[in-house]
Formats: C-alpha cells, sequence, structure tokens
C-alpha cells in the first residue's frame, strides 16, 4: 500500500474558499473615512470608547496615529479592539469631529502614546555603552537608560529631539536651544 494513500490531502482537512479570501482583501484595500455624519463615539464604563459606524457596532476600538511625530491630528486609524486590529476606518482630520468626540479620541491618544517632555537635564552619565539620565519632566523627576548607539537621542527637526530608553519608552525635548548651555554640554554624547 502506497503512502500517498495514507496521508490525507490537506485541501479536503481545510477548505479553501477563494471568494472569501477574495472579500476579506477587498475590505482591507477599502479606504474608509470617519466623520461625524457616519460615526458616533462613545465612552465605555472602563474607559475606553466605542464606535458606532453606519449600522455596526463595536464595543471597544483602539486609537492609533499614523504620523505620530510629524501629524498627530490627522490621518487616525480606528482599529478593532482584538489581536488582529483589523482597520475600521480613518478620521482624516481630528478638528472635524464634533468637540467632544475630538477629546475622547484625545484622550485615547495620550493613554497610547504617553511621552514626557524633559524640561530640565540635570546629569546623562556615560559607562559601558550606556548613558545614564537624570532629567526633571512635565511629569516630574525621572531616571532612565539609553543606549550610547546612534538611535537612543535622534533630530525631529532643526531643535526638537526624541529620546528613547531601554525599555522603550520615550521623551521629547521640544526645542533644544531652550535649554542652558551646561544642559546641552551634557547632550554632547549624542549630538
Amino acid at each position: 500500500m502506497g503512502r500517498e494513500n495514507q496521508m490525507p490531502d490537506l485541501l479536503d482537512l481545510h477548505e479553501f474558499d477563494e471568494e472569501a479570501l477574495k472579500k476579506e482583501s477587498e475590505e482591507l484595500l477599502e479606504m474608509r473615512f470617519l466623520t461625524k455624519e457616519n460615526a458616533v463615539f462613545s465612552r465605555t464604563e472602563g474607559g475606553f470608547i466605542s464606535l458606532k459606524y453606519g449600522e455596526k457596532e463595536y464595543s471597544r476600538v483602539g486609537v492609533y496615529l499614523t504620523f505620530p511625530l510629524t501629524m498627530p491630528e490627522e490621518y487616525i486609524s480606528i482599529r478593532e479592539a482584538d489581536e488582529k486590529a483589523k482597520e475600521i476606518g480613518l478620521i482624516e482630520k481630528l478638528a472635524q469631529l464634533d468637540k467632544d468626540q475630538q477629546e475622547m479620541i484625545r484622550e485615547q491618544i495620550k493613554l497610547r502614546y504617553f511621552m514626557p517632555t524633559i524640561t530640565k537635564v540635570l546629569d546623562v552619565k556615560d559607562e559601558y555603552g550606556y548613558a545614564y539620565w537624570n532629567v526633571v519632566t512635565t511629569f516630574g523627576t525621572c531616571r532612565f537608560t539609553t543606549r550610547m548607539s546612534g538611535d537612543a537621542v535622534i533630530f525631529l527637526g532643526d531643535s526638537r529631539l526624541l529620546v528613547t530608553d531601554i525599555d522603550g519608552n520615550r521623551y521629547e525635548i521640544p526645542d533644544f536651544y531652550q535649554l542652558s548651555v551646561l544642559e546641552r554640554k551634557k547632550l554632547d554624547l549624542f549630538i
């Protein structure tokens, strides 16, 4: 008896539905804009937001910025809150929604993209390939560690800096030149 007779055909085990795959692909490629005319956001009891879009209701949605550093209030992706995070649609400009809807979305953005602003650099020490920072942020005094590699501190413009620590937390220095000469000297390691 040959082996081919003993092994079941994989296509028999998992039916391949070409039409369903094609429909899902078309849905993924379709660009849907969420506006105040077709979408209503609501707060949930747990502090999240839900969405009614057309005839469909989503008990919880995720808010993602497409361009978080350059256009934080434009092209905001609203996605399903499960592990696939399938996109429901885009908010082209946050200002086009009603004020209460804007605030709900901004709250979710602040939670997802928490980024304290560094207001004062107290100290930066370089040891064994790591930099140990002691700073004052908009949320108080903070200590964190970065690698000395080139991607720990990057310029986002002429004077705006983004600092990423070894845990992936991000901090912003909105204007490098607003720091004192002594503080800027402490950042010479990275500039």
